[in-house]
């Protein structure tokens, strides 16, 4: 099933254009390989789930490095929805992610994910707004996207930068209490180039 143009009449382009986008494989290679020291090469995907998963527009992504694609160290599914003046993108967490490393490359393991094996990240979703050809994203309001890393409670700060063919992301984790930097980049943002699109596979008619 697909989202027909008659259905899309009272959406705004904005979410395909950005799901088009984000539709593919990046890879961090020249940044990478410019500065071995701060960055490690580094591969996102985000793979388009069948309409029916979420009766709309979703992704699997995984974050792989270079030398293990088999063991991913990020696993997610996105759902995007149409706000009007922006688009807000749930993030959910996989039951047992093992099961599906490696989704984003094979086909036959990203259909047997299902709605049941996943669970919502709360107070952890993206905003995304269109600015020119571009599209910045940032992390909900309000400090409560909580992670504990190194026995510390921290709150994500996520931060993207979206065109058609480059991902730019900074994600660091600040202390509950202090604010401080605990955990994430403190080189700056990590800088991806689009190496494959997947945006044949959304689920819309253009």
């Amino acid at each position: 099933m697909t989202i027909s143009h008659t259905e899309n009449q009272t959406k705004s382009k904005d979410i395909i254009t950005l799901a088009s986008w984000m539709a593919g494989c990046f890879s961090n290679q020249k940044q990478a390989s410019a500065n071995r020291v701060l960055y490690a090469h580094i591969y996102i995907y985000f793979r388009p789930l069948p309409y029916q998963f979420f009766s709309g527009i979703g992704f699997y992504s995984e974050q792989v490095y270079d030398y293990d694609l088999w063991s991913p160290y990020r696993q997610g599914v996105h759902q995007l929805i149409d706000k009007g003046d922006h688009i807000y993108i749930e993030n959910y967490s996989l039951k047992d992610p093992i099961l599906y490393a490696g989704a984003a490359r094979e086909l036959d393991i990203l259909h047997t994910i299902t709605p049941e094996n996943i669970e919502r990240r709360y107070h952890c979703s993206m905003v995304f707004k269109r600015d020119g050809e571009k599209f910045l994203g940032s992390v909900e309001p309000g400090n409560k996207c909580l992670i504990n890393k190194r026995g510390c409670e921290t709150y994500l700060v996520s931060e993207v930068e979206l065109t058609e063919q480059t991902w730019e992301s900074l994600d660091i984790g600040r202390d509950v209490n202090t604010h401080e930097q605990v955990w994430g980049s403190k080189a700056g943002r990590l800088k991806f180039e689009k190496q494959t699109s997947f945006a044949d596979e959304l689920p819309i008619e253009n």
